[in-house]
């Protein structure tokens, strides 16, 4: 199975705080990956490090065999690597459709390396707001939506840039049970779809059905990566993370 995502011994302080301690992690591509930890346990850090929203001081970060030293987010967002955000970030003058243009423009229409047409453009909106079942919520403002559905338009937003690796970053926080098991659904589809998914959460049940393979973060440091259940039983990660 072809290595999408290697990070090799990241680090990352913040003065005199370590966030990141020599970070180690392998994804594969069509894995569901998901991420864990306690707040301050250094999720946000490692996402940020592998965006290019920060840089990392140790380590190295390679995606798809490519070193992404110096390359900023939006380099990295053409290069294949994208990310919903914890708060969704709309364009709240753009329609549920315009907010999904952009990133296709910008970001999967540079890496084709050529202008999409318009009907081009229709269609690959039109099959994303399907994906995330937003079809009837095209010409509504971000305003006008529920909070599931203003969850699902920030992961057509990351859909839309036609990435091989999405990281989901908390993307089910204040949903229903019912609207958790929505997104869970959505989420495992795109996989079978072909794009890699990390899943940062902390609803575990979510976490647990998802997930393929669990990485868990405490003080900076993974303490534990591998099967589910497997990782839930390991005593560092019990009193670390459950406080047991």
């Amino acid at each position: 199975m072809e290595t999408l995502l290697e990070v090799d011994q990241v680090g990352k302080r913040f003065g005199g705080f370590i966030a990141l301690d020599a970070v180690g992690l392998t994804i594969a591509a069509g894995e569901r990956v998901g991420l864990i930890g306690p707040n301050g346990s250094g999720k946000s850090t490692l996402v940020n490090c592998l965006s290019g929203t920060l840089v990392h001081e140790t380590g190295t970060v390679r995606f798809a065999g490519r070193d992404l030293a110096g390359l900023g987010p939006h380099q990295r967002t053409r290069l294949g690597l994208a990310r919903s955000f914890q708060l969704p970030r709309p364009f709240a003058s753009m329609t549920v459709a315009d907010n999904v243009r952009v990133p296709l423009l910008y970001a999967a229409g540079s890496r084709r390396g050529r202008r999409l047409s318009e009907r081009e453009i229709g269609e690959r909106v039109a099959a994303v707001l399907e994906s995330m079942a937003l079809t009837e919520r095209a010409r509504s403002f971000p305003r006008d939506l529920t909070q599931v559905d203003m969850r699902k338009l920030e992961l057509a937003r990351a859909l839309a840039a036609e990435p091989r690796l999405l990281i989901a970053d908390e993307a089910m926080a204040g949903l229903s049970q019912s609207e958790v098991d929505d997104i869970v659904a959505l989420l495992i589809r795109l996989v079978e779809a072909g794009i890699t998914v990390i899943l940062i959460e902390h609803i575990m049940s979510a976490v647990m059905r998802f997930s393929q393979r669990l990485v868990v973060l405490v003080s900076g440091r993974k303490i534990a990566d591998g099967d589910p259940v497997e990782v839930m039983r390991n005593p560092e990660v019990e009193r670390a993370y459950l406080g047991q």
